[in-house]
Formats: C-alpha cells, structure tokens, sequence
C-alpha cells in the first residue's frame, strides 16, 4: 500500500499546530431545528449536559507544547488559536477563564503566540462580554438573519431566541463599539425560512457586517430524517441569482459566495500565476505528487477536543472518525497509526482520484463521503467533459466580473 504520509507529517503538524478548539460543554440553552447535533443526525456522540474538565485540558497542552517548543516547530512565534466551541460554551465559562489564565500565566511556550476565539449563539453574551472584550476574544457570533430568518433557533420551551440575542449584541455594540468592529463576526446558517438577500440585508444594515452563510450540512443524516432536512434545505446560490440587488451582494459576500472560491481554485491551481510563498518557486508544479481527495492531513489546520475527550482533526465531521484521547490520565494519540489510517483511506480514493481531472484543486473531504469505510465514491469526481464544462464556466465568470481577477490574486492567500 502506498505511503502518502507518514507518522513524522503527523507529529510535524502537531508542532506546528494552527488551532486548538475545545468543545467546552455538550450542553446548550437554545434547541435549534437545524443543529448538528440534533434530530437531524446521528454522527456525533450522545448529549449528556458533559463539562470538558480543565484537568484534561492542562494535560493536552503539557502534551502538545513539547511540540511546541521542539525542532519540529518551523514557524516559531506564529499566532495559534485557542477556541472554544459547545454546546454553548459560555455555560462552561469557568473552564474559559481558567484556561485563558493558564495559557496567559503558566503555559511556558515562548515558540507561539496564542489567540482566544469563541462560537456562541450569544444567549449569556450579556454576562461575559466584559471579560471577553478584556481578553480580546475574536466571537463568531450564530444569529440567522431577522426574526423570520432566525425563528428555527429556539430555546427548549419552544421561545424565539431572536429578541434575547439582538438585545445582547446590540449591548456589546454600544458599550465596545471598538472591539465590536475589530472582533465580532456572524455566522448565518441558510435554510427554507431565509433568503439571501434578506440574511445580507439584516447584517448589512443593522451592523454594518458582511455574514458568513452556511447551507446545511448534508452528511450524517438520520435515515428517517431526510425528507423533513429535504425541506428545510435550501441552496444560497439560487436564493443569491433570485436576488433584487444581487451584483451588491455578490461584490460584499466575495469569497463566501460558491463561484466565486470555485473560480479562486481554479486561479489559483491552473493560472500558473499563484505562488503561496517563495519556496513555490522552487517547484516543478507538473511532477507533484498528490494525495487523494481534498482532505486536510491530520492537524494540519487545527484539532478537536470534544466534552468526551475524544480527538478529531476537525469539528465538522463525524464524532466516529476520532484519531484519539485525552483521558484522566493521559493522553492516548498514536501517530503511526493515525498515518496508517489516513493511508488506508487514501488508498481506497486512488482509483478514482488518479482519474479525476481536478484532482489538484479538489475540496472533496473523505469524511463527508458516505461508506468511507468500505467503498466510498466522490462526489466531485470530474471526467474530460466535466472538467472542460467547468474550465468554460471559470472563463465565462471572468469575462462577465473581469475585475475579480486582479481581486482573487491579489486577496485571496489561501482558502
């Protein structure tokens, strides 16, 4: 079986490690319709109302940080993100600050440099935001639009959420407009009860944000559920074209919007225009090799602790694809069979990768593949005719915007 990457890629990337993020709590104040850990799935461990312990915490940055602090670390000094994730992880806030105090106080690691990031539906925002603005916390904030466009984000009594968190947002907007500006961001997830046009409207006008929208994630989806997530689906790409002032929003959204990140790949792979850095140059792009599908290596981008303390290289997959543990005693991750995993996976993809024709610019997850374990087929799998299909679609967005290409080489460094 071929080789793709071995257990030093694996330890590389854990020196060298972008982010952490902790799911700090599996319990949550809101009973969102569309949760991906709700009714619709059933990839992710059981909901207990769990606690993520400091103790195991402490023990992964003991473990990480010799890392860290190794000859494996080649971006010394580089920002690393500590993230807190649920649930709703203000109701664990206690962890928070006990890990903010450690990593500003004890954690010795003078090869990083650490950020504090948060993804709260902003229900508790009104308690904390003091302390989050003191420790200059970067916030996703998860609100859907306007009170039509929200209305699935409810608590467990059935209640709108929506008049609760516009009321705390606008709070922390009035007391630090400043930080607000500079660290708050939104997350809109799409669904049958918004448009787009309504979901930029809201943001645009109201805070003078540009949201990021999410369309539903269709991996991991209960059998008996499909029909009902069927109709709450929606695609943001047909709501945008439907749109009344869509060149506007098309322009804000940039490279949140589908063809856009599709043209910006295939810029980026094909124009022979885009080098990331120096070292680039130095390559012959015609005789690299590529591992299958677009997955990101194991740690490369960042790793999950769920409440549990199970380790995932990702929060967007499922809870059954953990590479390891942070128990109360130790911590059990084992490189050289996290690369033999990745390996077999791989290898069965070969087949069909080694025939694509984008295989160099493919965005393809194995995880959200269904049977991955057994004989998975891509999704994104393109032939001849589809790849010249998709080439002549990227030559026809450049001749209708061509002011989006000095924009994609010029902005856009990685995505």
């Amino acid at each position: 079986m071929t080789e793709y990457i071995t257990p030093e890629h694996v330890l590389s990337n854990l020196a060298n490690l972008p982010q952490l993020v902790f799911e700090v709590t599996d319990a949550c104040n809101l009973k969102c319709k569309y949760c991906a850990y709700g009714e619709f799935y059933g990839d992710f461990d059981k909901r207990e109302n769990k606690m993520l312990s400091v103790s195991q915490a402490i023990r992964l940055f003991d473990y990480l940080n010799q890392y860290w602090n190794s000859e494996r670390n080649t971006s010394p000094e580089s920002f690393m993100y500590i993230s807190f994730y649920g649930g709703e992880p203000l109701m664990n806030f206690n962890f928070i600050k006990e890990i903010v105090e450690y990593v500003e106080t004890r954690l010795v690691c003078p090869r990083r440099k650490f950020l504090f990031s948060m993804t709260t539906n902003a229900i508790l925002l009104h308690r904390y935001m003091d302390y989050l603005v003191e420790h200059d916390f970067h916030i996703l904030i998860s609100l859907d639009g306007n009170e039509k466009n929200d209305s699935y984000r409810v608590d467990h009594h059935g209640n709108s959420s929506f008049e609760r968190v516009v009321k705390n947002v606008d709070l922390l907007r009035e007391k630090h407009s400043g930080y607000f500006d500079k660290n708050i961001s939104f997350n809109s997830v799409f669904h049958n009860r918004s448009t787009v046009e309504e979901v930029y409207r809201f943001f645009k006008d109201r805070y003078g944000k540009i949201p990021t929208i999410s369309e539903l994630n269709n991996s991991g989806i209960r059998p008996e559920k499909i029909e009902e997530f069927n109709y709450t689906y929606r695609n943001s790409e047909e709501s945008l074209h439907q749109s009344e002032h869509y060149e506007e929003i098309e322009k804000d959204l940039f490279i949140g919007i589908s063809s856009y990140k599709s043209l910006a790949l295939y810029l980026h792979q094909y124009s022979g225009n885009y080098y990331r850095d120096y070292t680039d140059l130095l390559f012959d792009k015609e005789h690299i090799k590529y591992i299958p599908t677009g997955t990101c290596l194991p740690f490369s981008k960042k790793m999950f602790v769920t409440v549990n303390g199970k380790i995932l290289p990702c929060e967007r997959i499922g809870h059954q694809f953990g590479l390891g543990y942070v128990t109360g005693t130790s911590i059990e991750l084992d490189p050289v069979g996290i690369a033999r995993k990745y390996n077999e996976y791989y290898h069965k993809m070969e087949s069909q990768c080694s025939h694509c024709k984008n295989r160099p610019s493919c965005i393809q997850c194995l995880f959200n593949l269904k049977d991955v374990d057994n004989k998975p087929v891509c999704y994104g799998f393109m032939n001849d005719t589809m790849m010249e299909l998709f080439k002549q679609q990227q030559f026809q967005f450049i001749r209708e915007h061509p002011e989006v290409y000095r924009e994609i080489m010029e902005k856009i460094i990685t995505l």
